[in-house]
């Protein structure tokens, strides 16, 4: 089961002209945090889709057993970052975890949760359930590879997996769980919770 990890975004929302992939918690930055948890969790191979400030944020990485791949239009849709992702597997990747760096409690445990749920399934696709709201990281088999690369919007291939989501396996995780960095309140928020724990 490969990874593919979407950090290419321009940070719009952030201000000051900060990256938040390059924000630190709990002593590593955003980026490093989400690719060690991926490679902890026995993906393989992990690819880390840059963008703003590549350069920067490559440098975050060293030391991981991880690939990274650049999204020249970081400003344009998910989309574009997905299908970077997606091109750089082999041809021998039967699934792929697709989950956002600034989703900066997902866990190892959630990782693994997904490849464990899809060994018990032929389903095409497991998805990441937080009460009500489905979102990543969600686990695509090779099957939904095709639909994904001609999928264009934002969110990780949102249509795809509504097109799939009565063939879906669910799992469920805390709503806490679902917490992303896009302002500078969100990391506050982050960083309370993170107290907390």
């Amino acid at each position: 089961m490969a990874g593919v990890i979407l950090a290419a975004g321009a940070s719009r929302r952030m201000g000051a002209g900060r990256n938040k992939m390059l924000l630190q918690l709990e002593g590593e930055s955003l980026l490093r945090r989400a690719a060690r948890r991926a490679v902890a969790a026995g993906l393989s191979p992990v690819v880390v889709v840059l963008g703003h400030e590549a350069d920067r944020a490559r440098a975050e990485l060293k030391g991981l057993s991880c690939d990274s791949v650049v999204n020249p239009d970081f400003t344009g849709p998910t989309s574009g970052s997905l299908h970077k992702g997606l091109e750089q597997l082999g041809s021998d990747v039967l699934a792929a975890v697709v989950m956002l760096g600034d989703m900066v409690l997902v866990t190892e445990q959630m990782l693994s949760g997904l490849v464990a749920a899809a060994r018990g399934t032929e389903a095409p696709l497991v998805v990441s359930r937080y009460g009500d709201v489905t979102a990543p990281p969600l686990l695509f088999r090779r099957a939904l590879f095709g639909e994904l690369l001609a999928w264009s919007g934002e969110g990780c291939g949102k249509a795809v997996v509504q097109a799939h989501r009565a063939e879906a396996v669910y799992v469920d995780w805390p709503g806490a769980a679902l917490t992303d960095v896009d302002t500078p309140e969100d990391f506050a928020t982050a960083q309370t919770l993170l107290a907390r724990s």
